[in-house]
């Protein structure tokens, strides 16, 4: 656990990240700062003495303790750091180490390191990530944002930076309240294109399973909901199964369920990952079910886990690797060139293997 005056400086540092206490503004007096805080004057002047050496505030004798800006400073050349931060949400599963590779690959050969930090998908340690980055005076961030279909308590952090000069762009997804740029893959014709694929297969009944907490999921669902639109097909919402970064366990099993049930019609199900794709397929061979012989299966990403279950994944391409090295390039630009590009979107593509079947 933190020091005392290691906690209080976190907390003074987020107020002025957060824009509580402005640059150029006065903190508290110590001793005000010491009867809130309940400590001693001693461990008060250790948080203040600890955010002047970060270079978030400077004392002035005889007026009081401003918040400073050199925390933000980015104009002087050998204050550059030759490092970007990139914080994703996860960093050792799925498709983050190719991502992460394609962007570091890209960097070092332009001279540049990368700081890693991941948030597990929680805005509390997304918060935290990012006043470390900010303390370390990283030159650009590279973000995967964190639940980006709820509101996130840490937006005024991403416009801080914004002013400041530092280039931020995110990937995966983004949040749509900003003005930052993205680099992802298009998710409405992800969904589009995987449900889509499933009708042309003459699947009658289909189900969706998606990740509401996450804007990827909101923009597949719209693809599902699209899909079935331009076919004048009409689906059944009850079989629409939404679920959040905790309830990931459970949806399979809830779903499961449902598609064991002897009066169930669902014949095809899209699903928003490969993750619950490979569970879901691996949960209905263990209750006597066969892939796609009784129940056709779509994935998206094409990740590792499309290929590592005893079915083969019908899936939709991801570009990983690729989407790491433009995020890395755009950084570059941005930093030694000032040029700041616009979104890029990829196109989603089926890659067919043998967990669907036309009927």
């Amino acid at each position: 656990m933190a020091a005392k005056y290691q906690q209080i400086a976190d907390e003074i540092r987020t107020k002025i990240l957060n824009g509580e206490y402005p640059v150029g503004s006065v903190i508290p007096p110590e001793l005000k700062l010491q009867e809130i805080c309940q400590v001693s004057r001693h461990t008060i002047r250790q948080a203040i003495a600890l955010l002047a050496n970060e270079g978030f505030l400077r004392k002035e004798k005889g007026s009081g303790t401003y918040v400073d800006d050199r925390f933000m400073t980015r104009e002087a050349s050998e204050k550059r750091t030759k490092t970007i931060g990139v914080i994703t949400t996860y960093l050792s599963d799925y498709i983050f180490p190719s991502i992460i590779r394609g962007i570091e690959e890209t960097l070092r050969e332009s001279g540049y390191s990368l700081l890693l930090a991941s948030t597990g998908n929680d805005p509390q340690q997304e918060r935290k990530c990012l006043e470390s980055m900010i303390a370390q005076q990283v030159d650009g961030l590279i973000v995967e944002p964190t639940r980006s279909n709820q509101y996130n308590p840490n937006l005024s952090y991403y416009l801080s930076l914004k002013e400041s000069g530092v280039p931020v762009v995110m990937i995966n997804s983004h949040y749509e309240e900003l003005d930052i740029p993205y680099i992802s893959l298009d998710d409405v014709k992800a969904g589009f294109t995987a449900t889509n694929f499933m009708l042309e297969q003459g699947l009658e009944e289909l189900a969706l399973i998606v990740k509401i907490d996450d804007l990827q999921g909101k923009l597949r669902m719209k693809g599902f909901i699209e899909a079935f639109e331009k076919k004048k097909r009409m689906f059944d919402s009850a079989n629409i199964f939404t679920y959040t970064t905790e309830e990931k366990e459970q949806v399979v099993t809830r779903i499961a369920k449902k598609l064991l049930e002897k009066d169930n019609t669902i014949q095809g199900i899209v699903c928003y990952n490969d993750e619950i794709a490979n569970s879901l397929a691996q949960y209905l061979s263990a209750s006597g079910k066969q892939v796609p012989e009784d129940f056709s299966i779509i994935g998206q990403d094409d990740s590792y886990l499309s290929t590592a279950g005893e079915i083969p994944l019908t899936t939709i391409s991801h570009p990983k690797e690729q989407l790491g090295r433009d995020a890395a390039q755009w950084m570059i630009r941005a930093i030694d060139k000032k040029i700041f590009g616009e979104n890029i979107l990829y196109e989603p593509e089926v890659i067919e293997r043998q967990s669907t079947k036309k009927l």
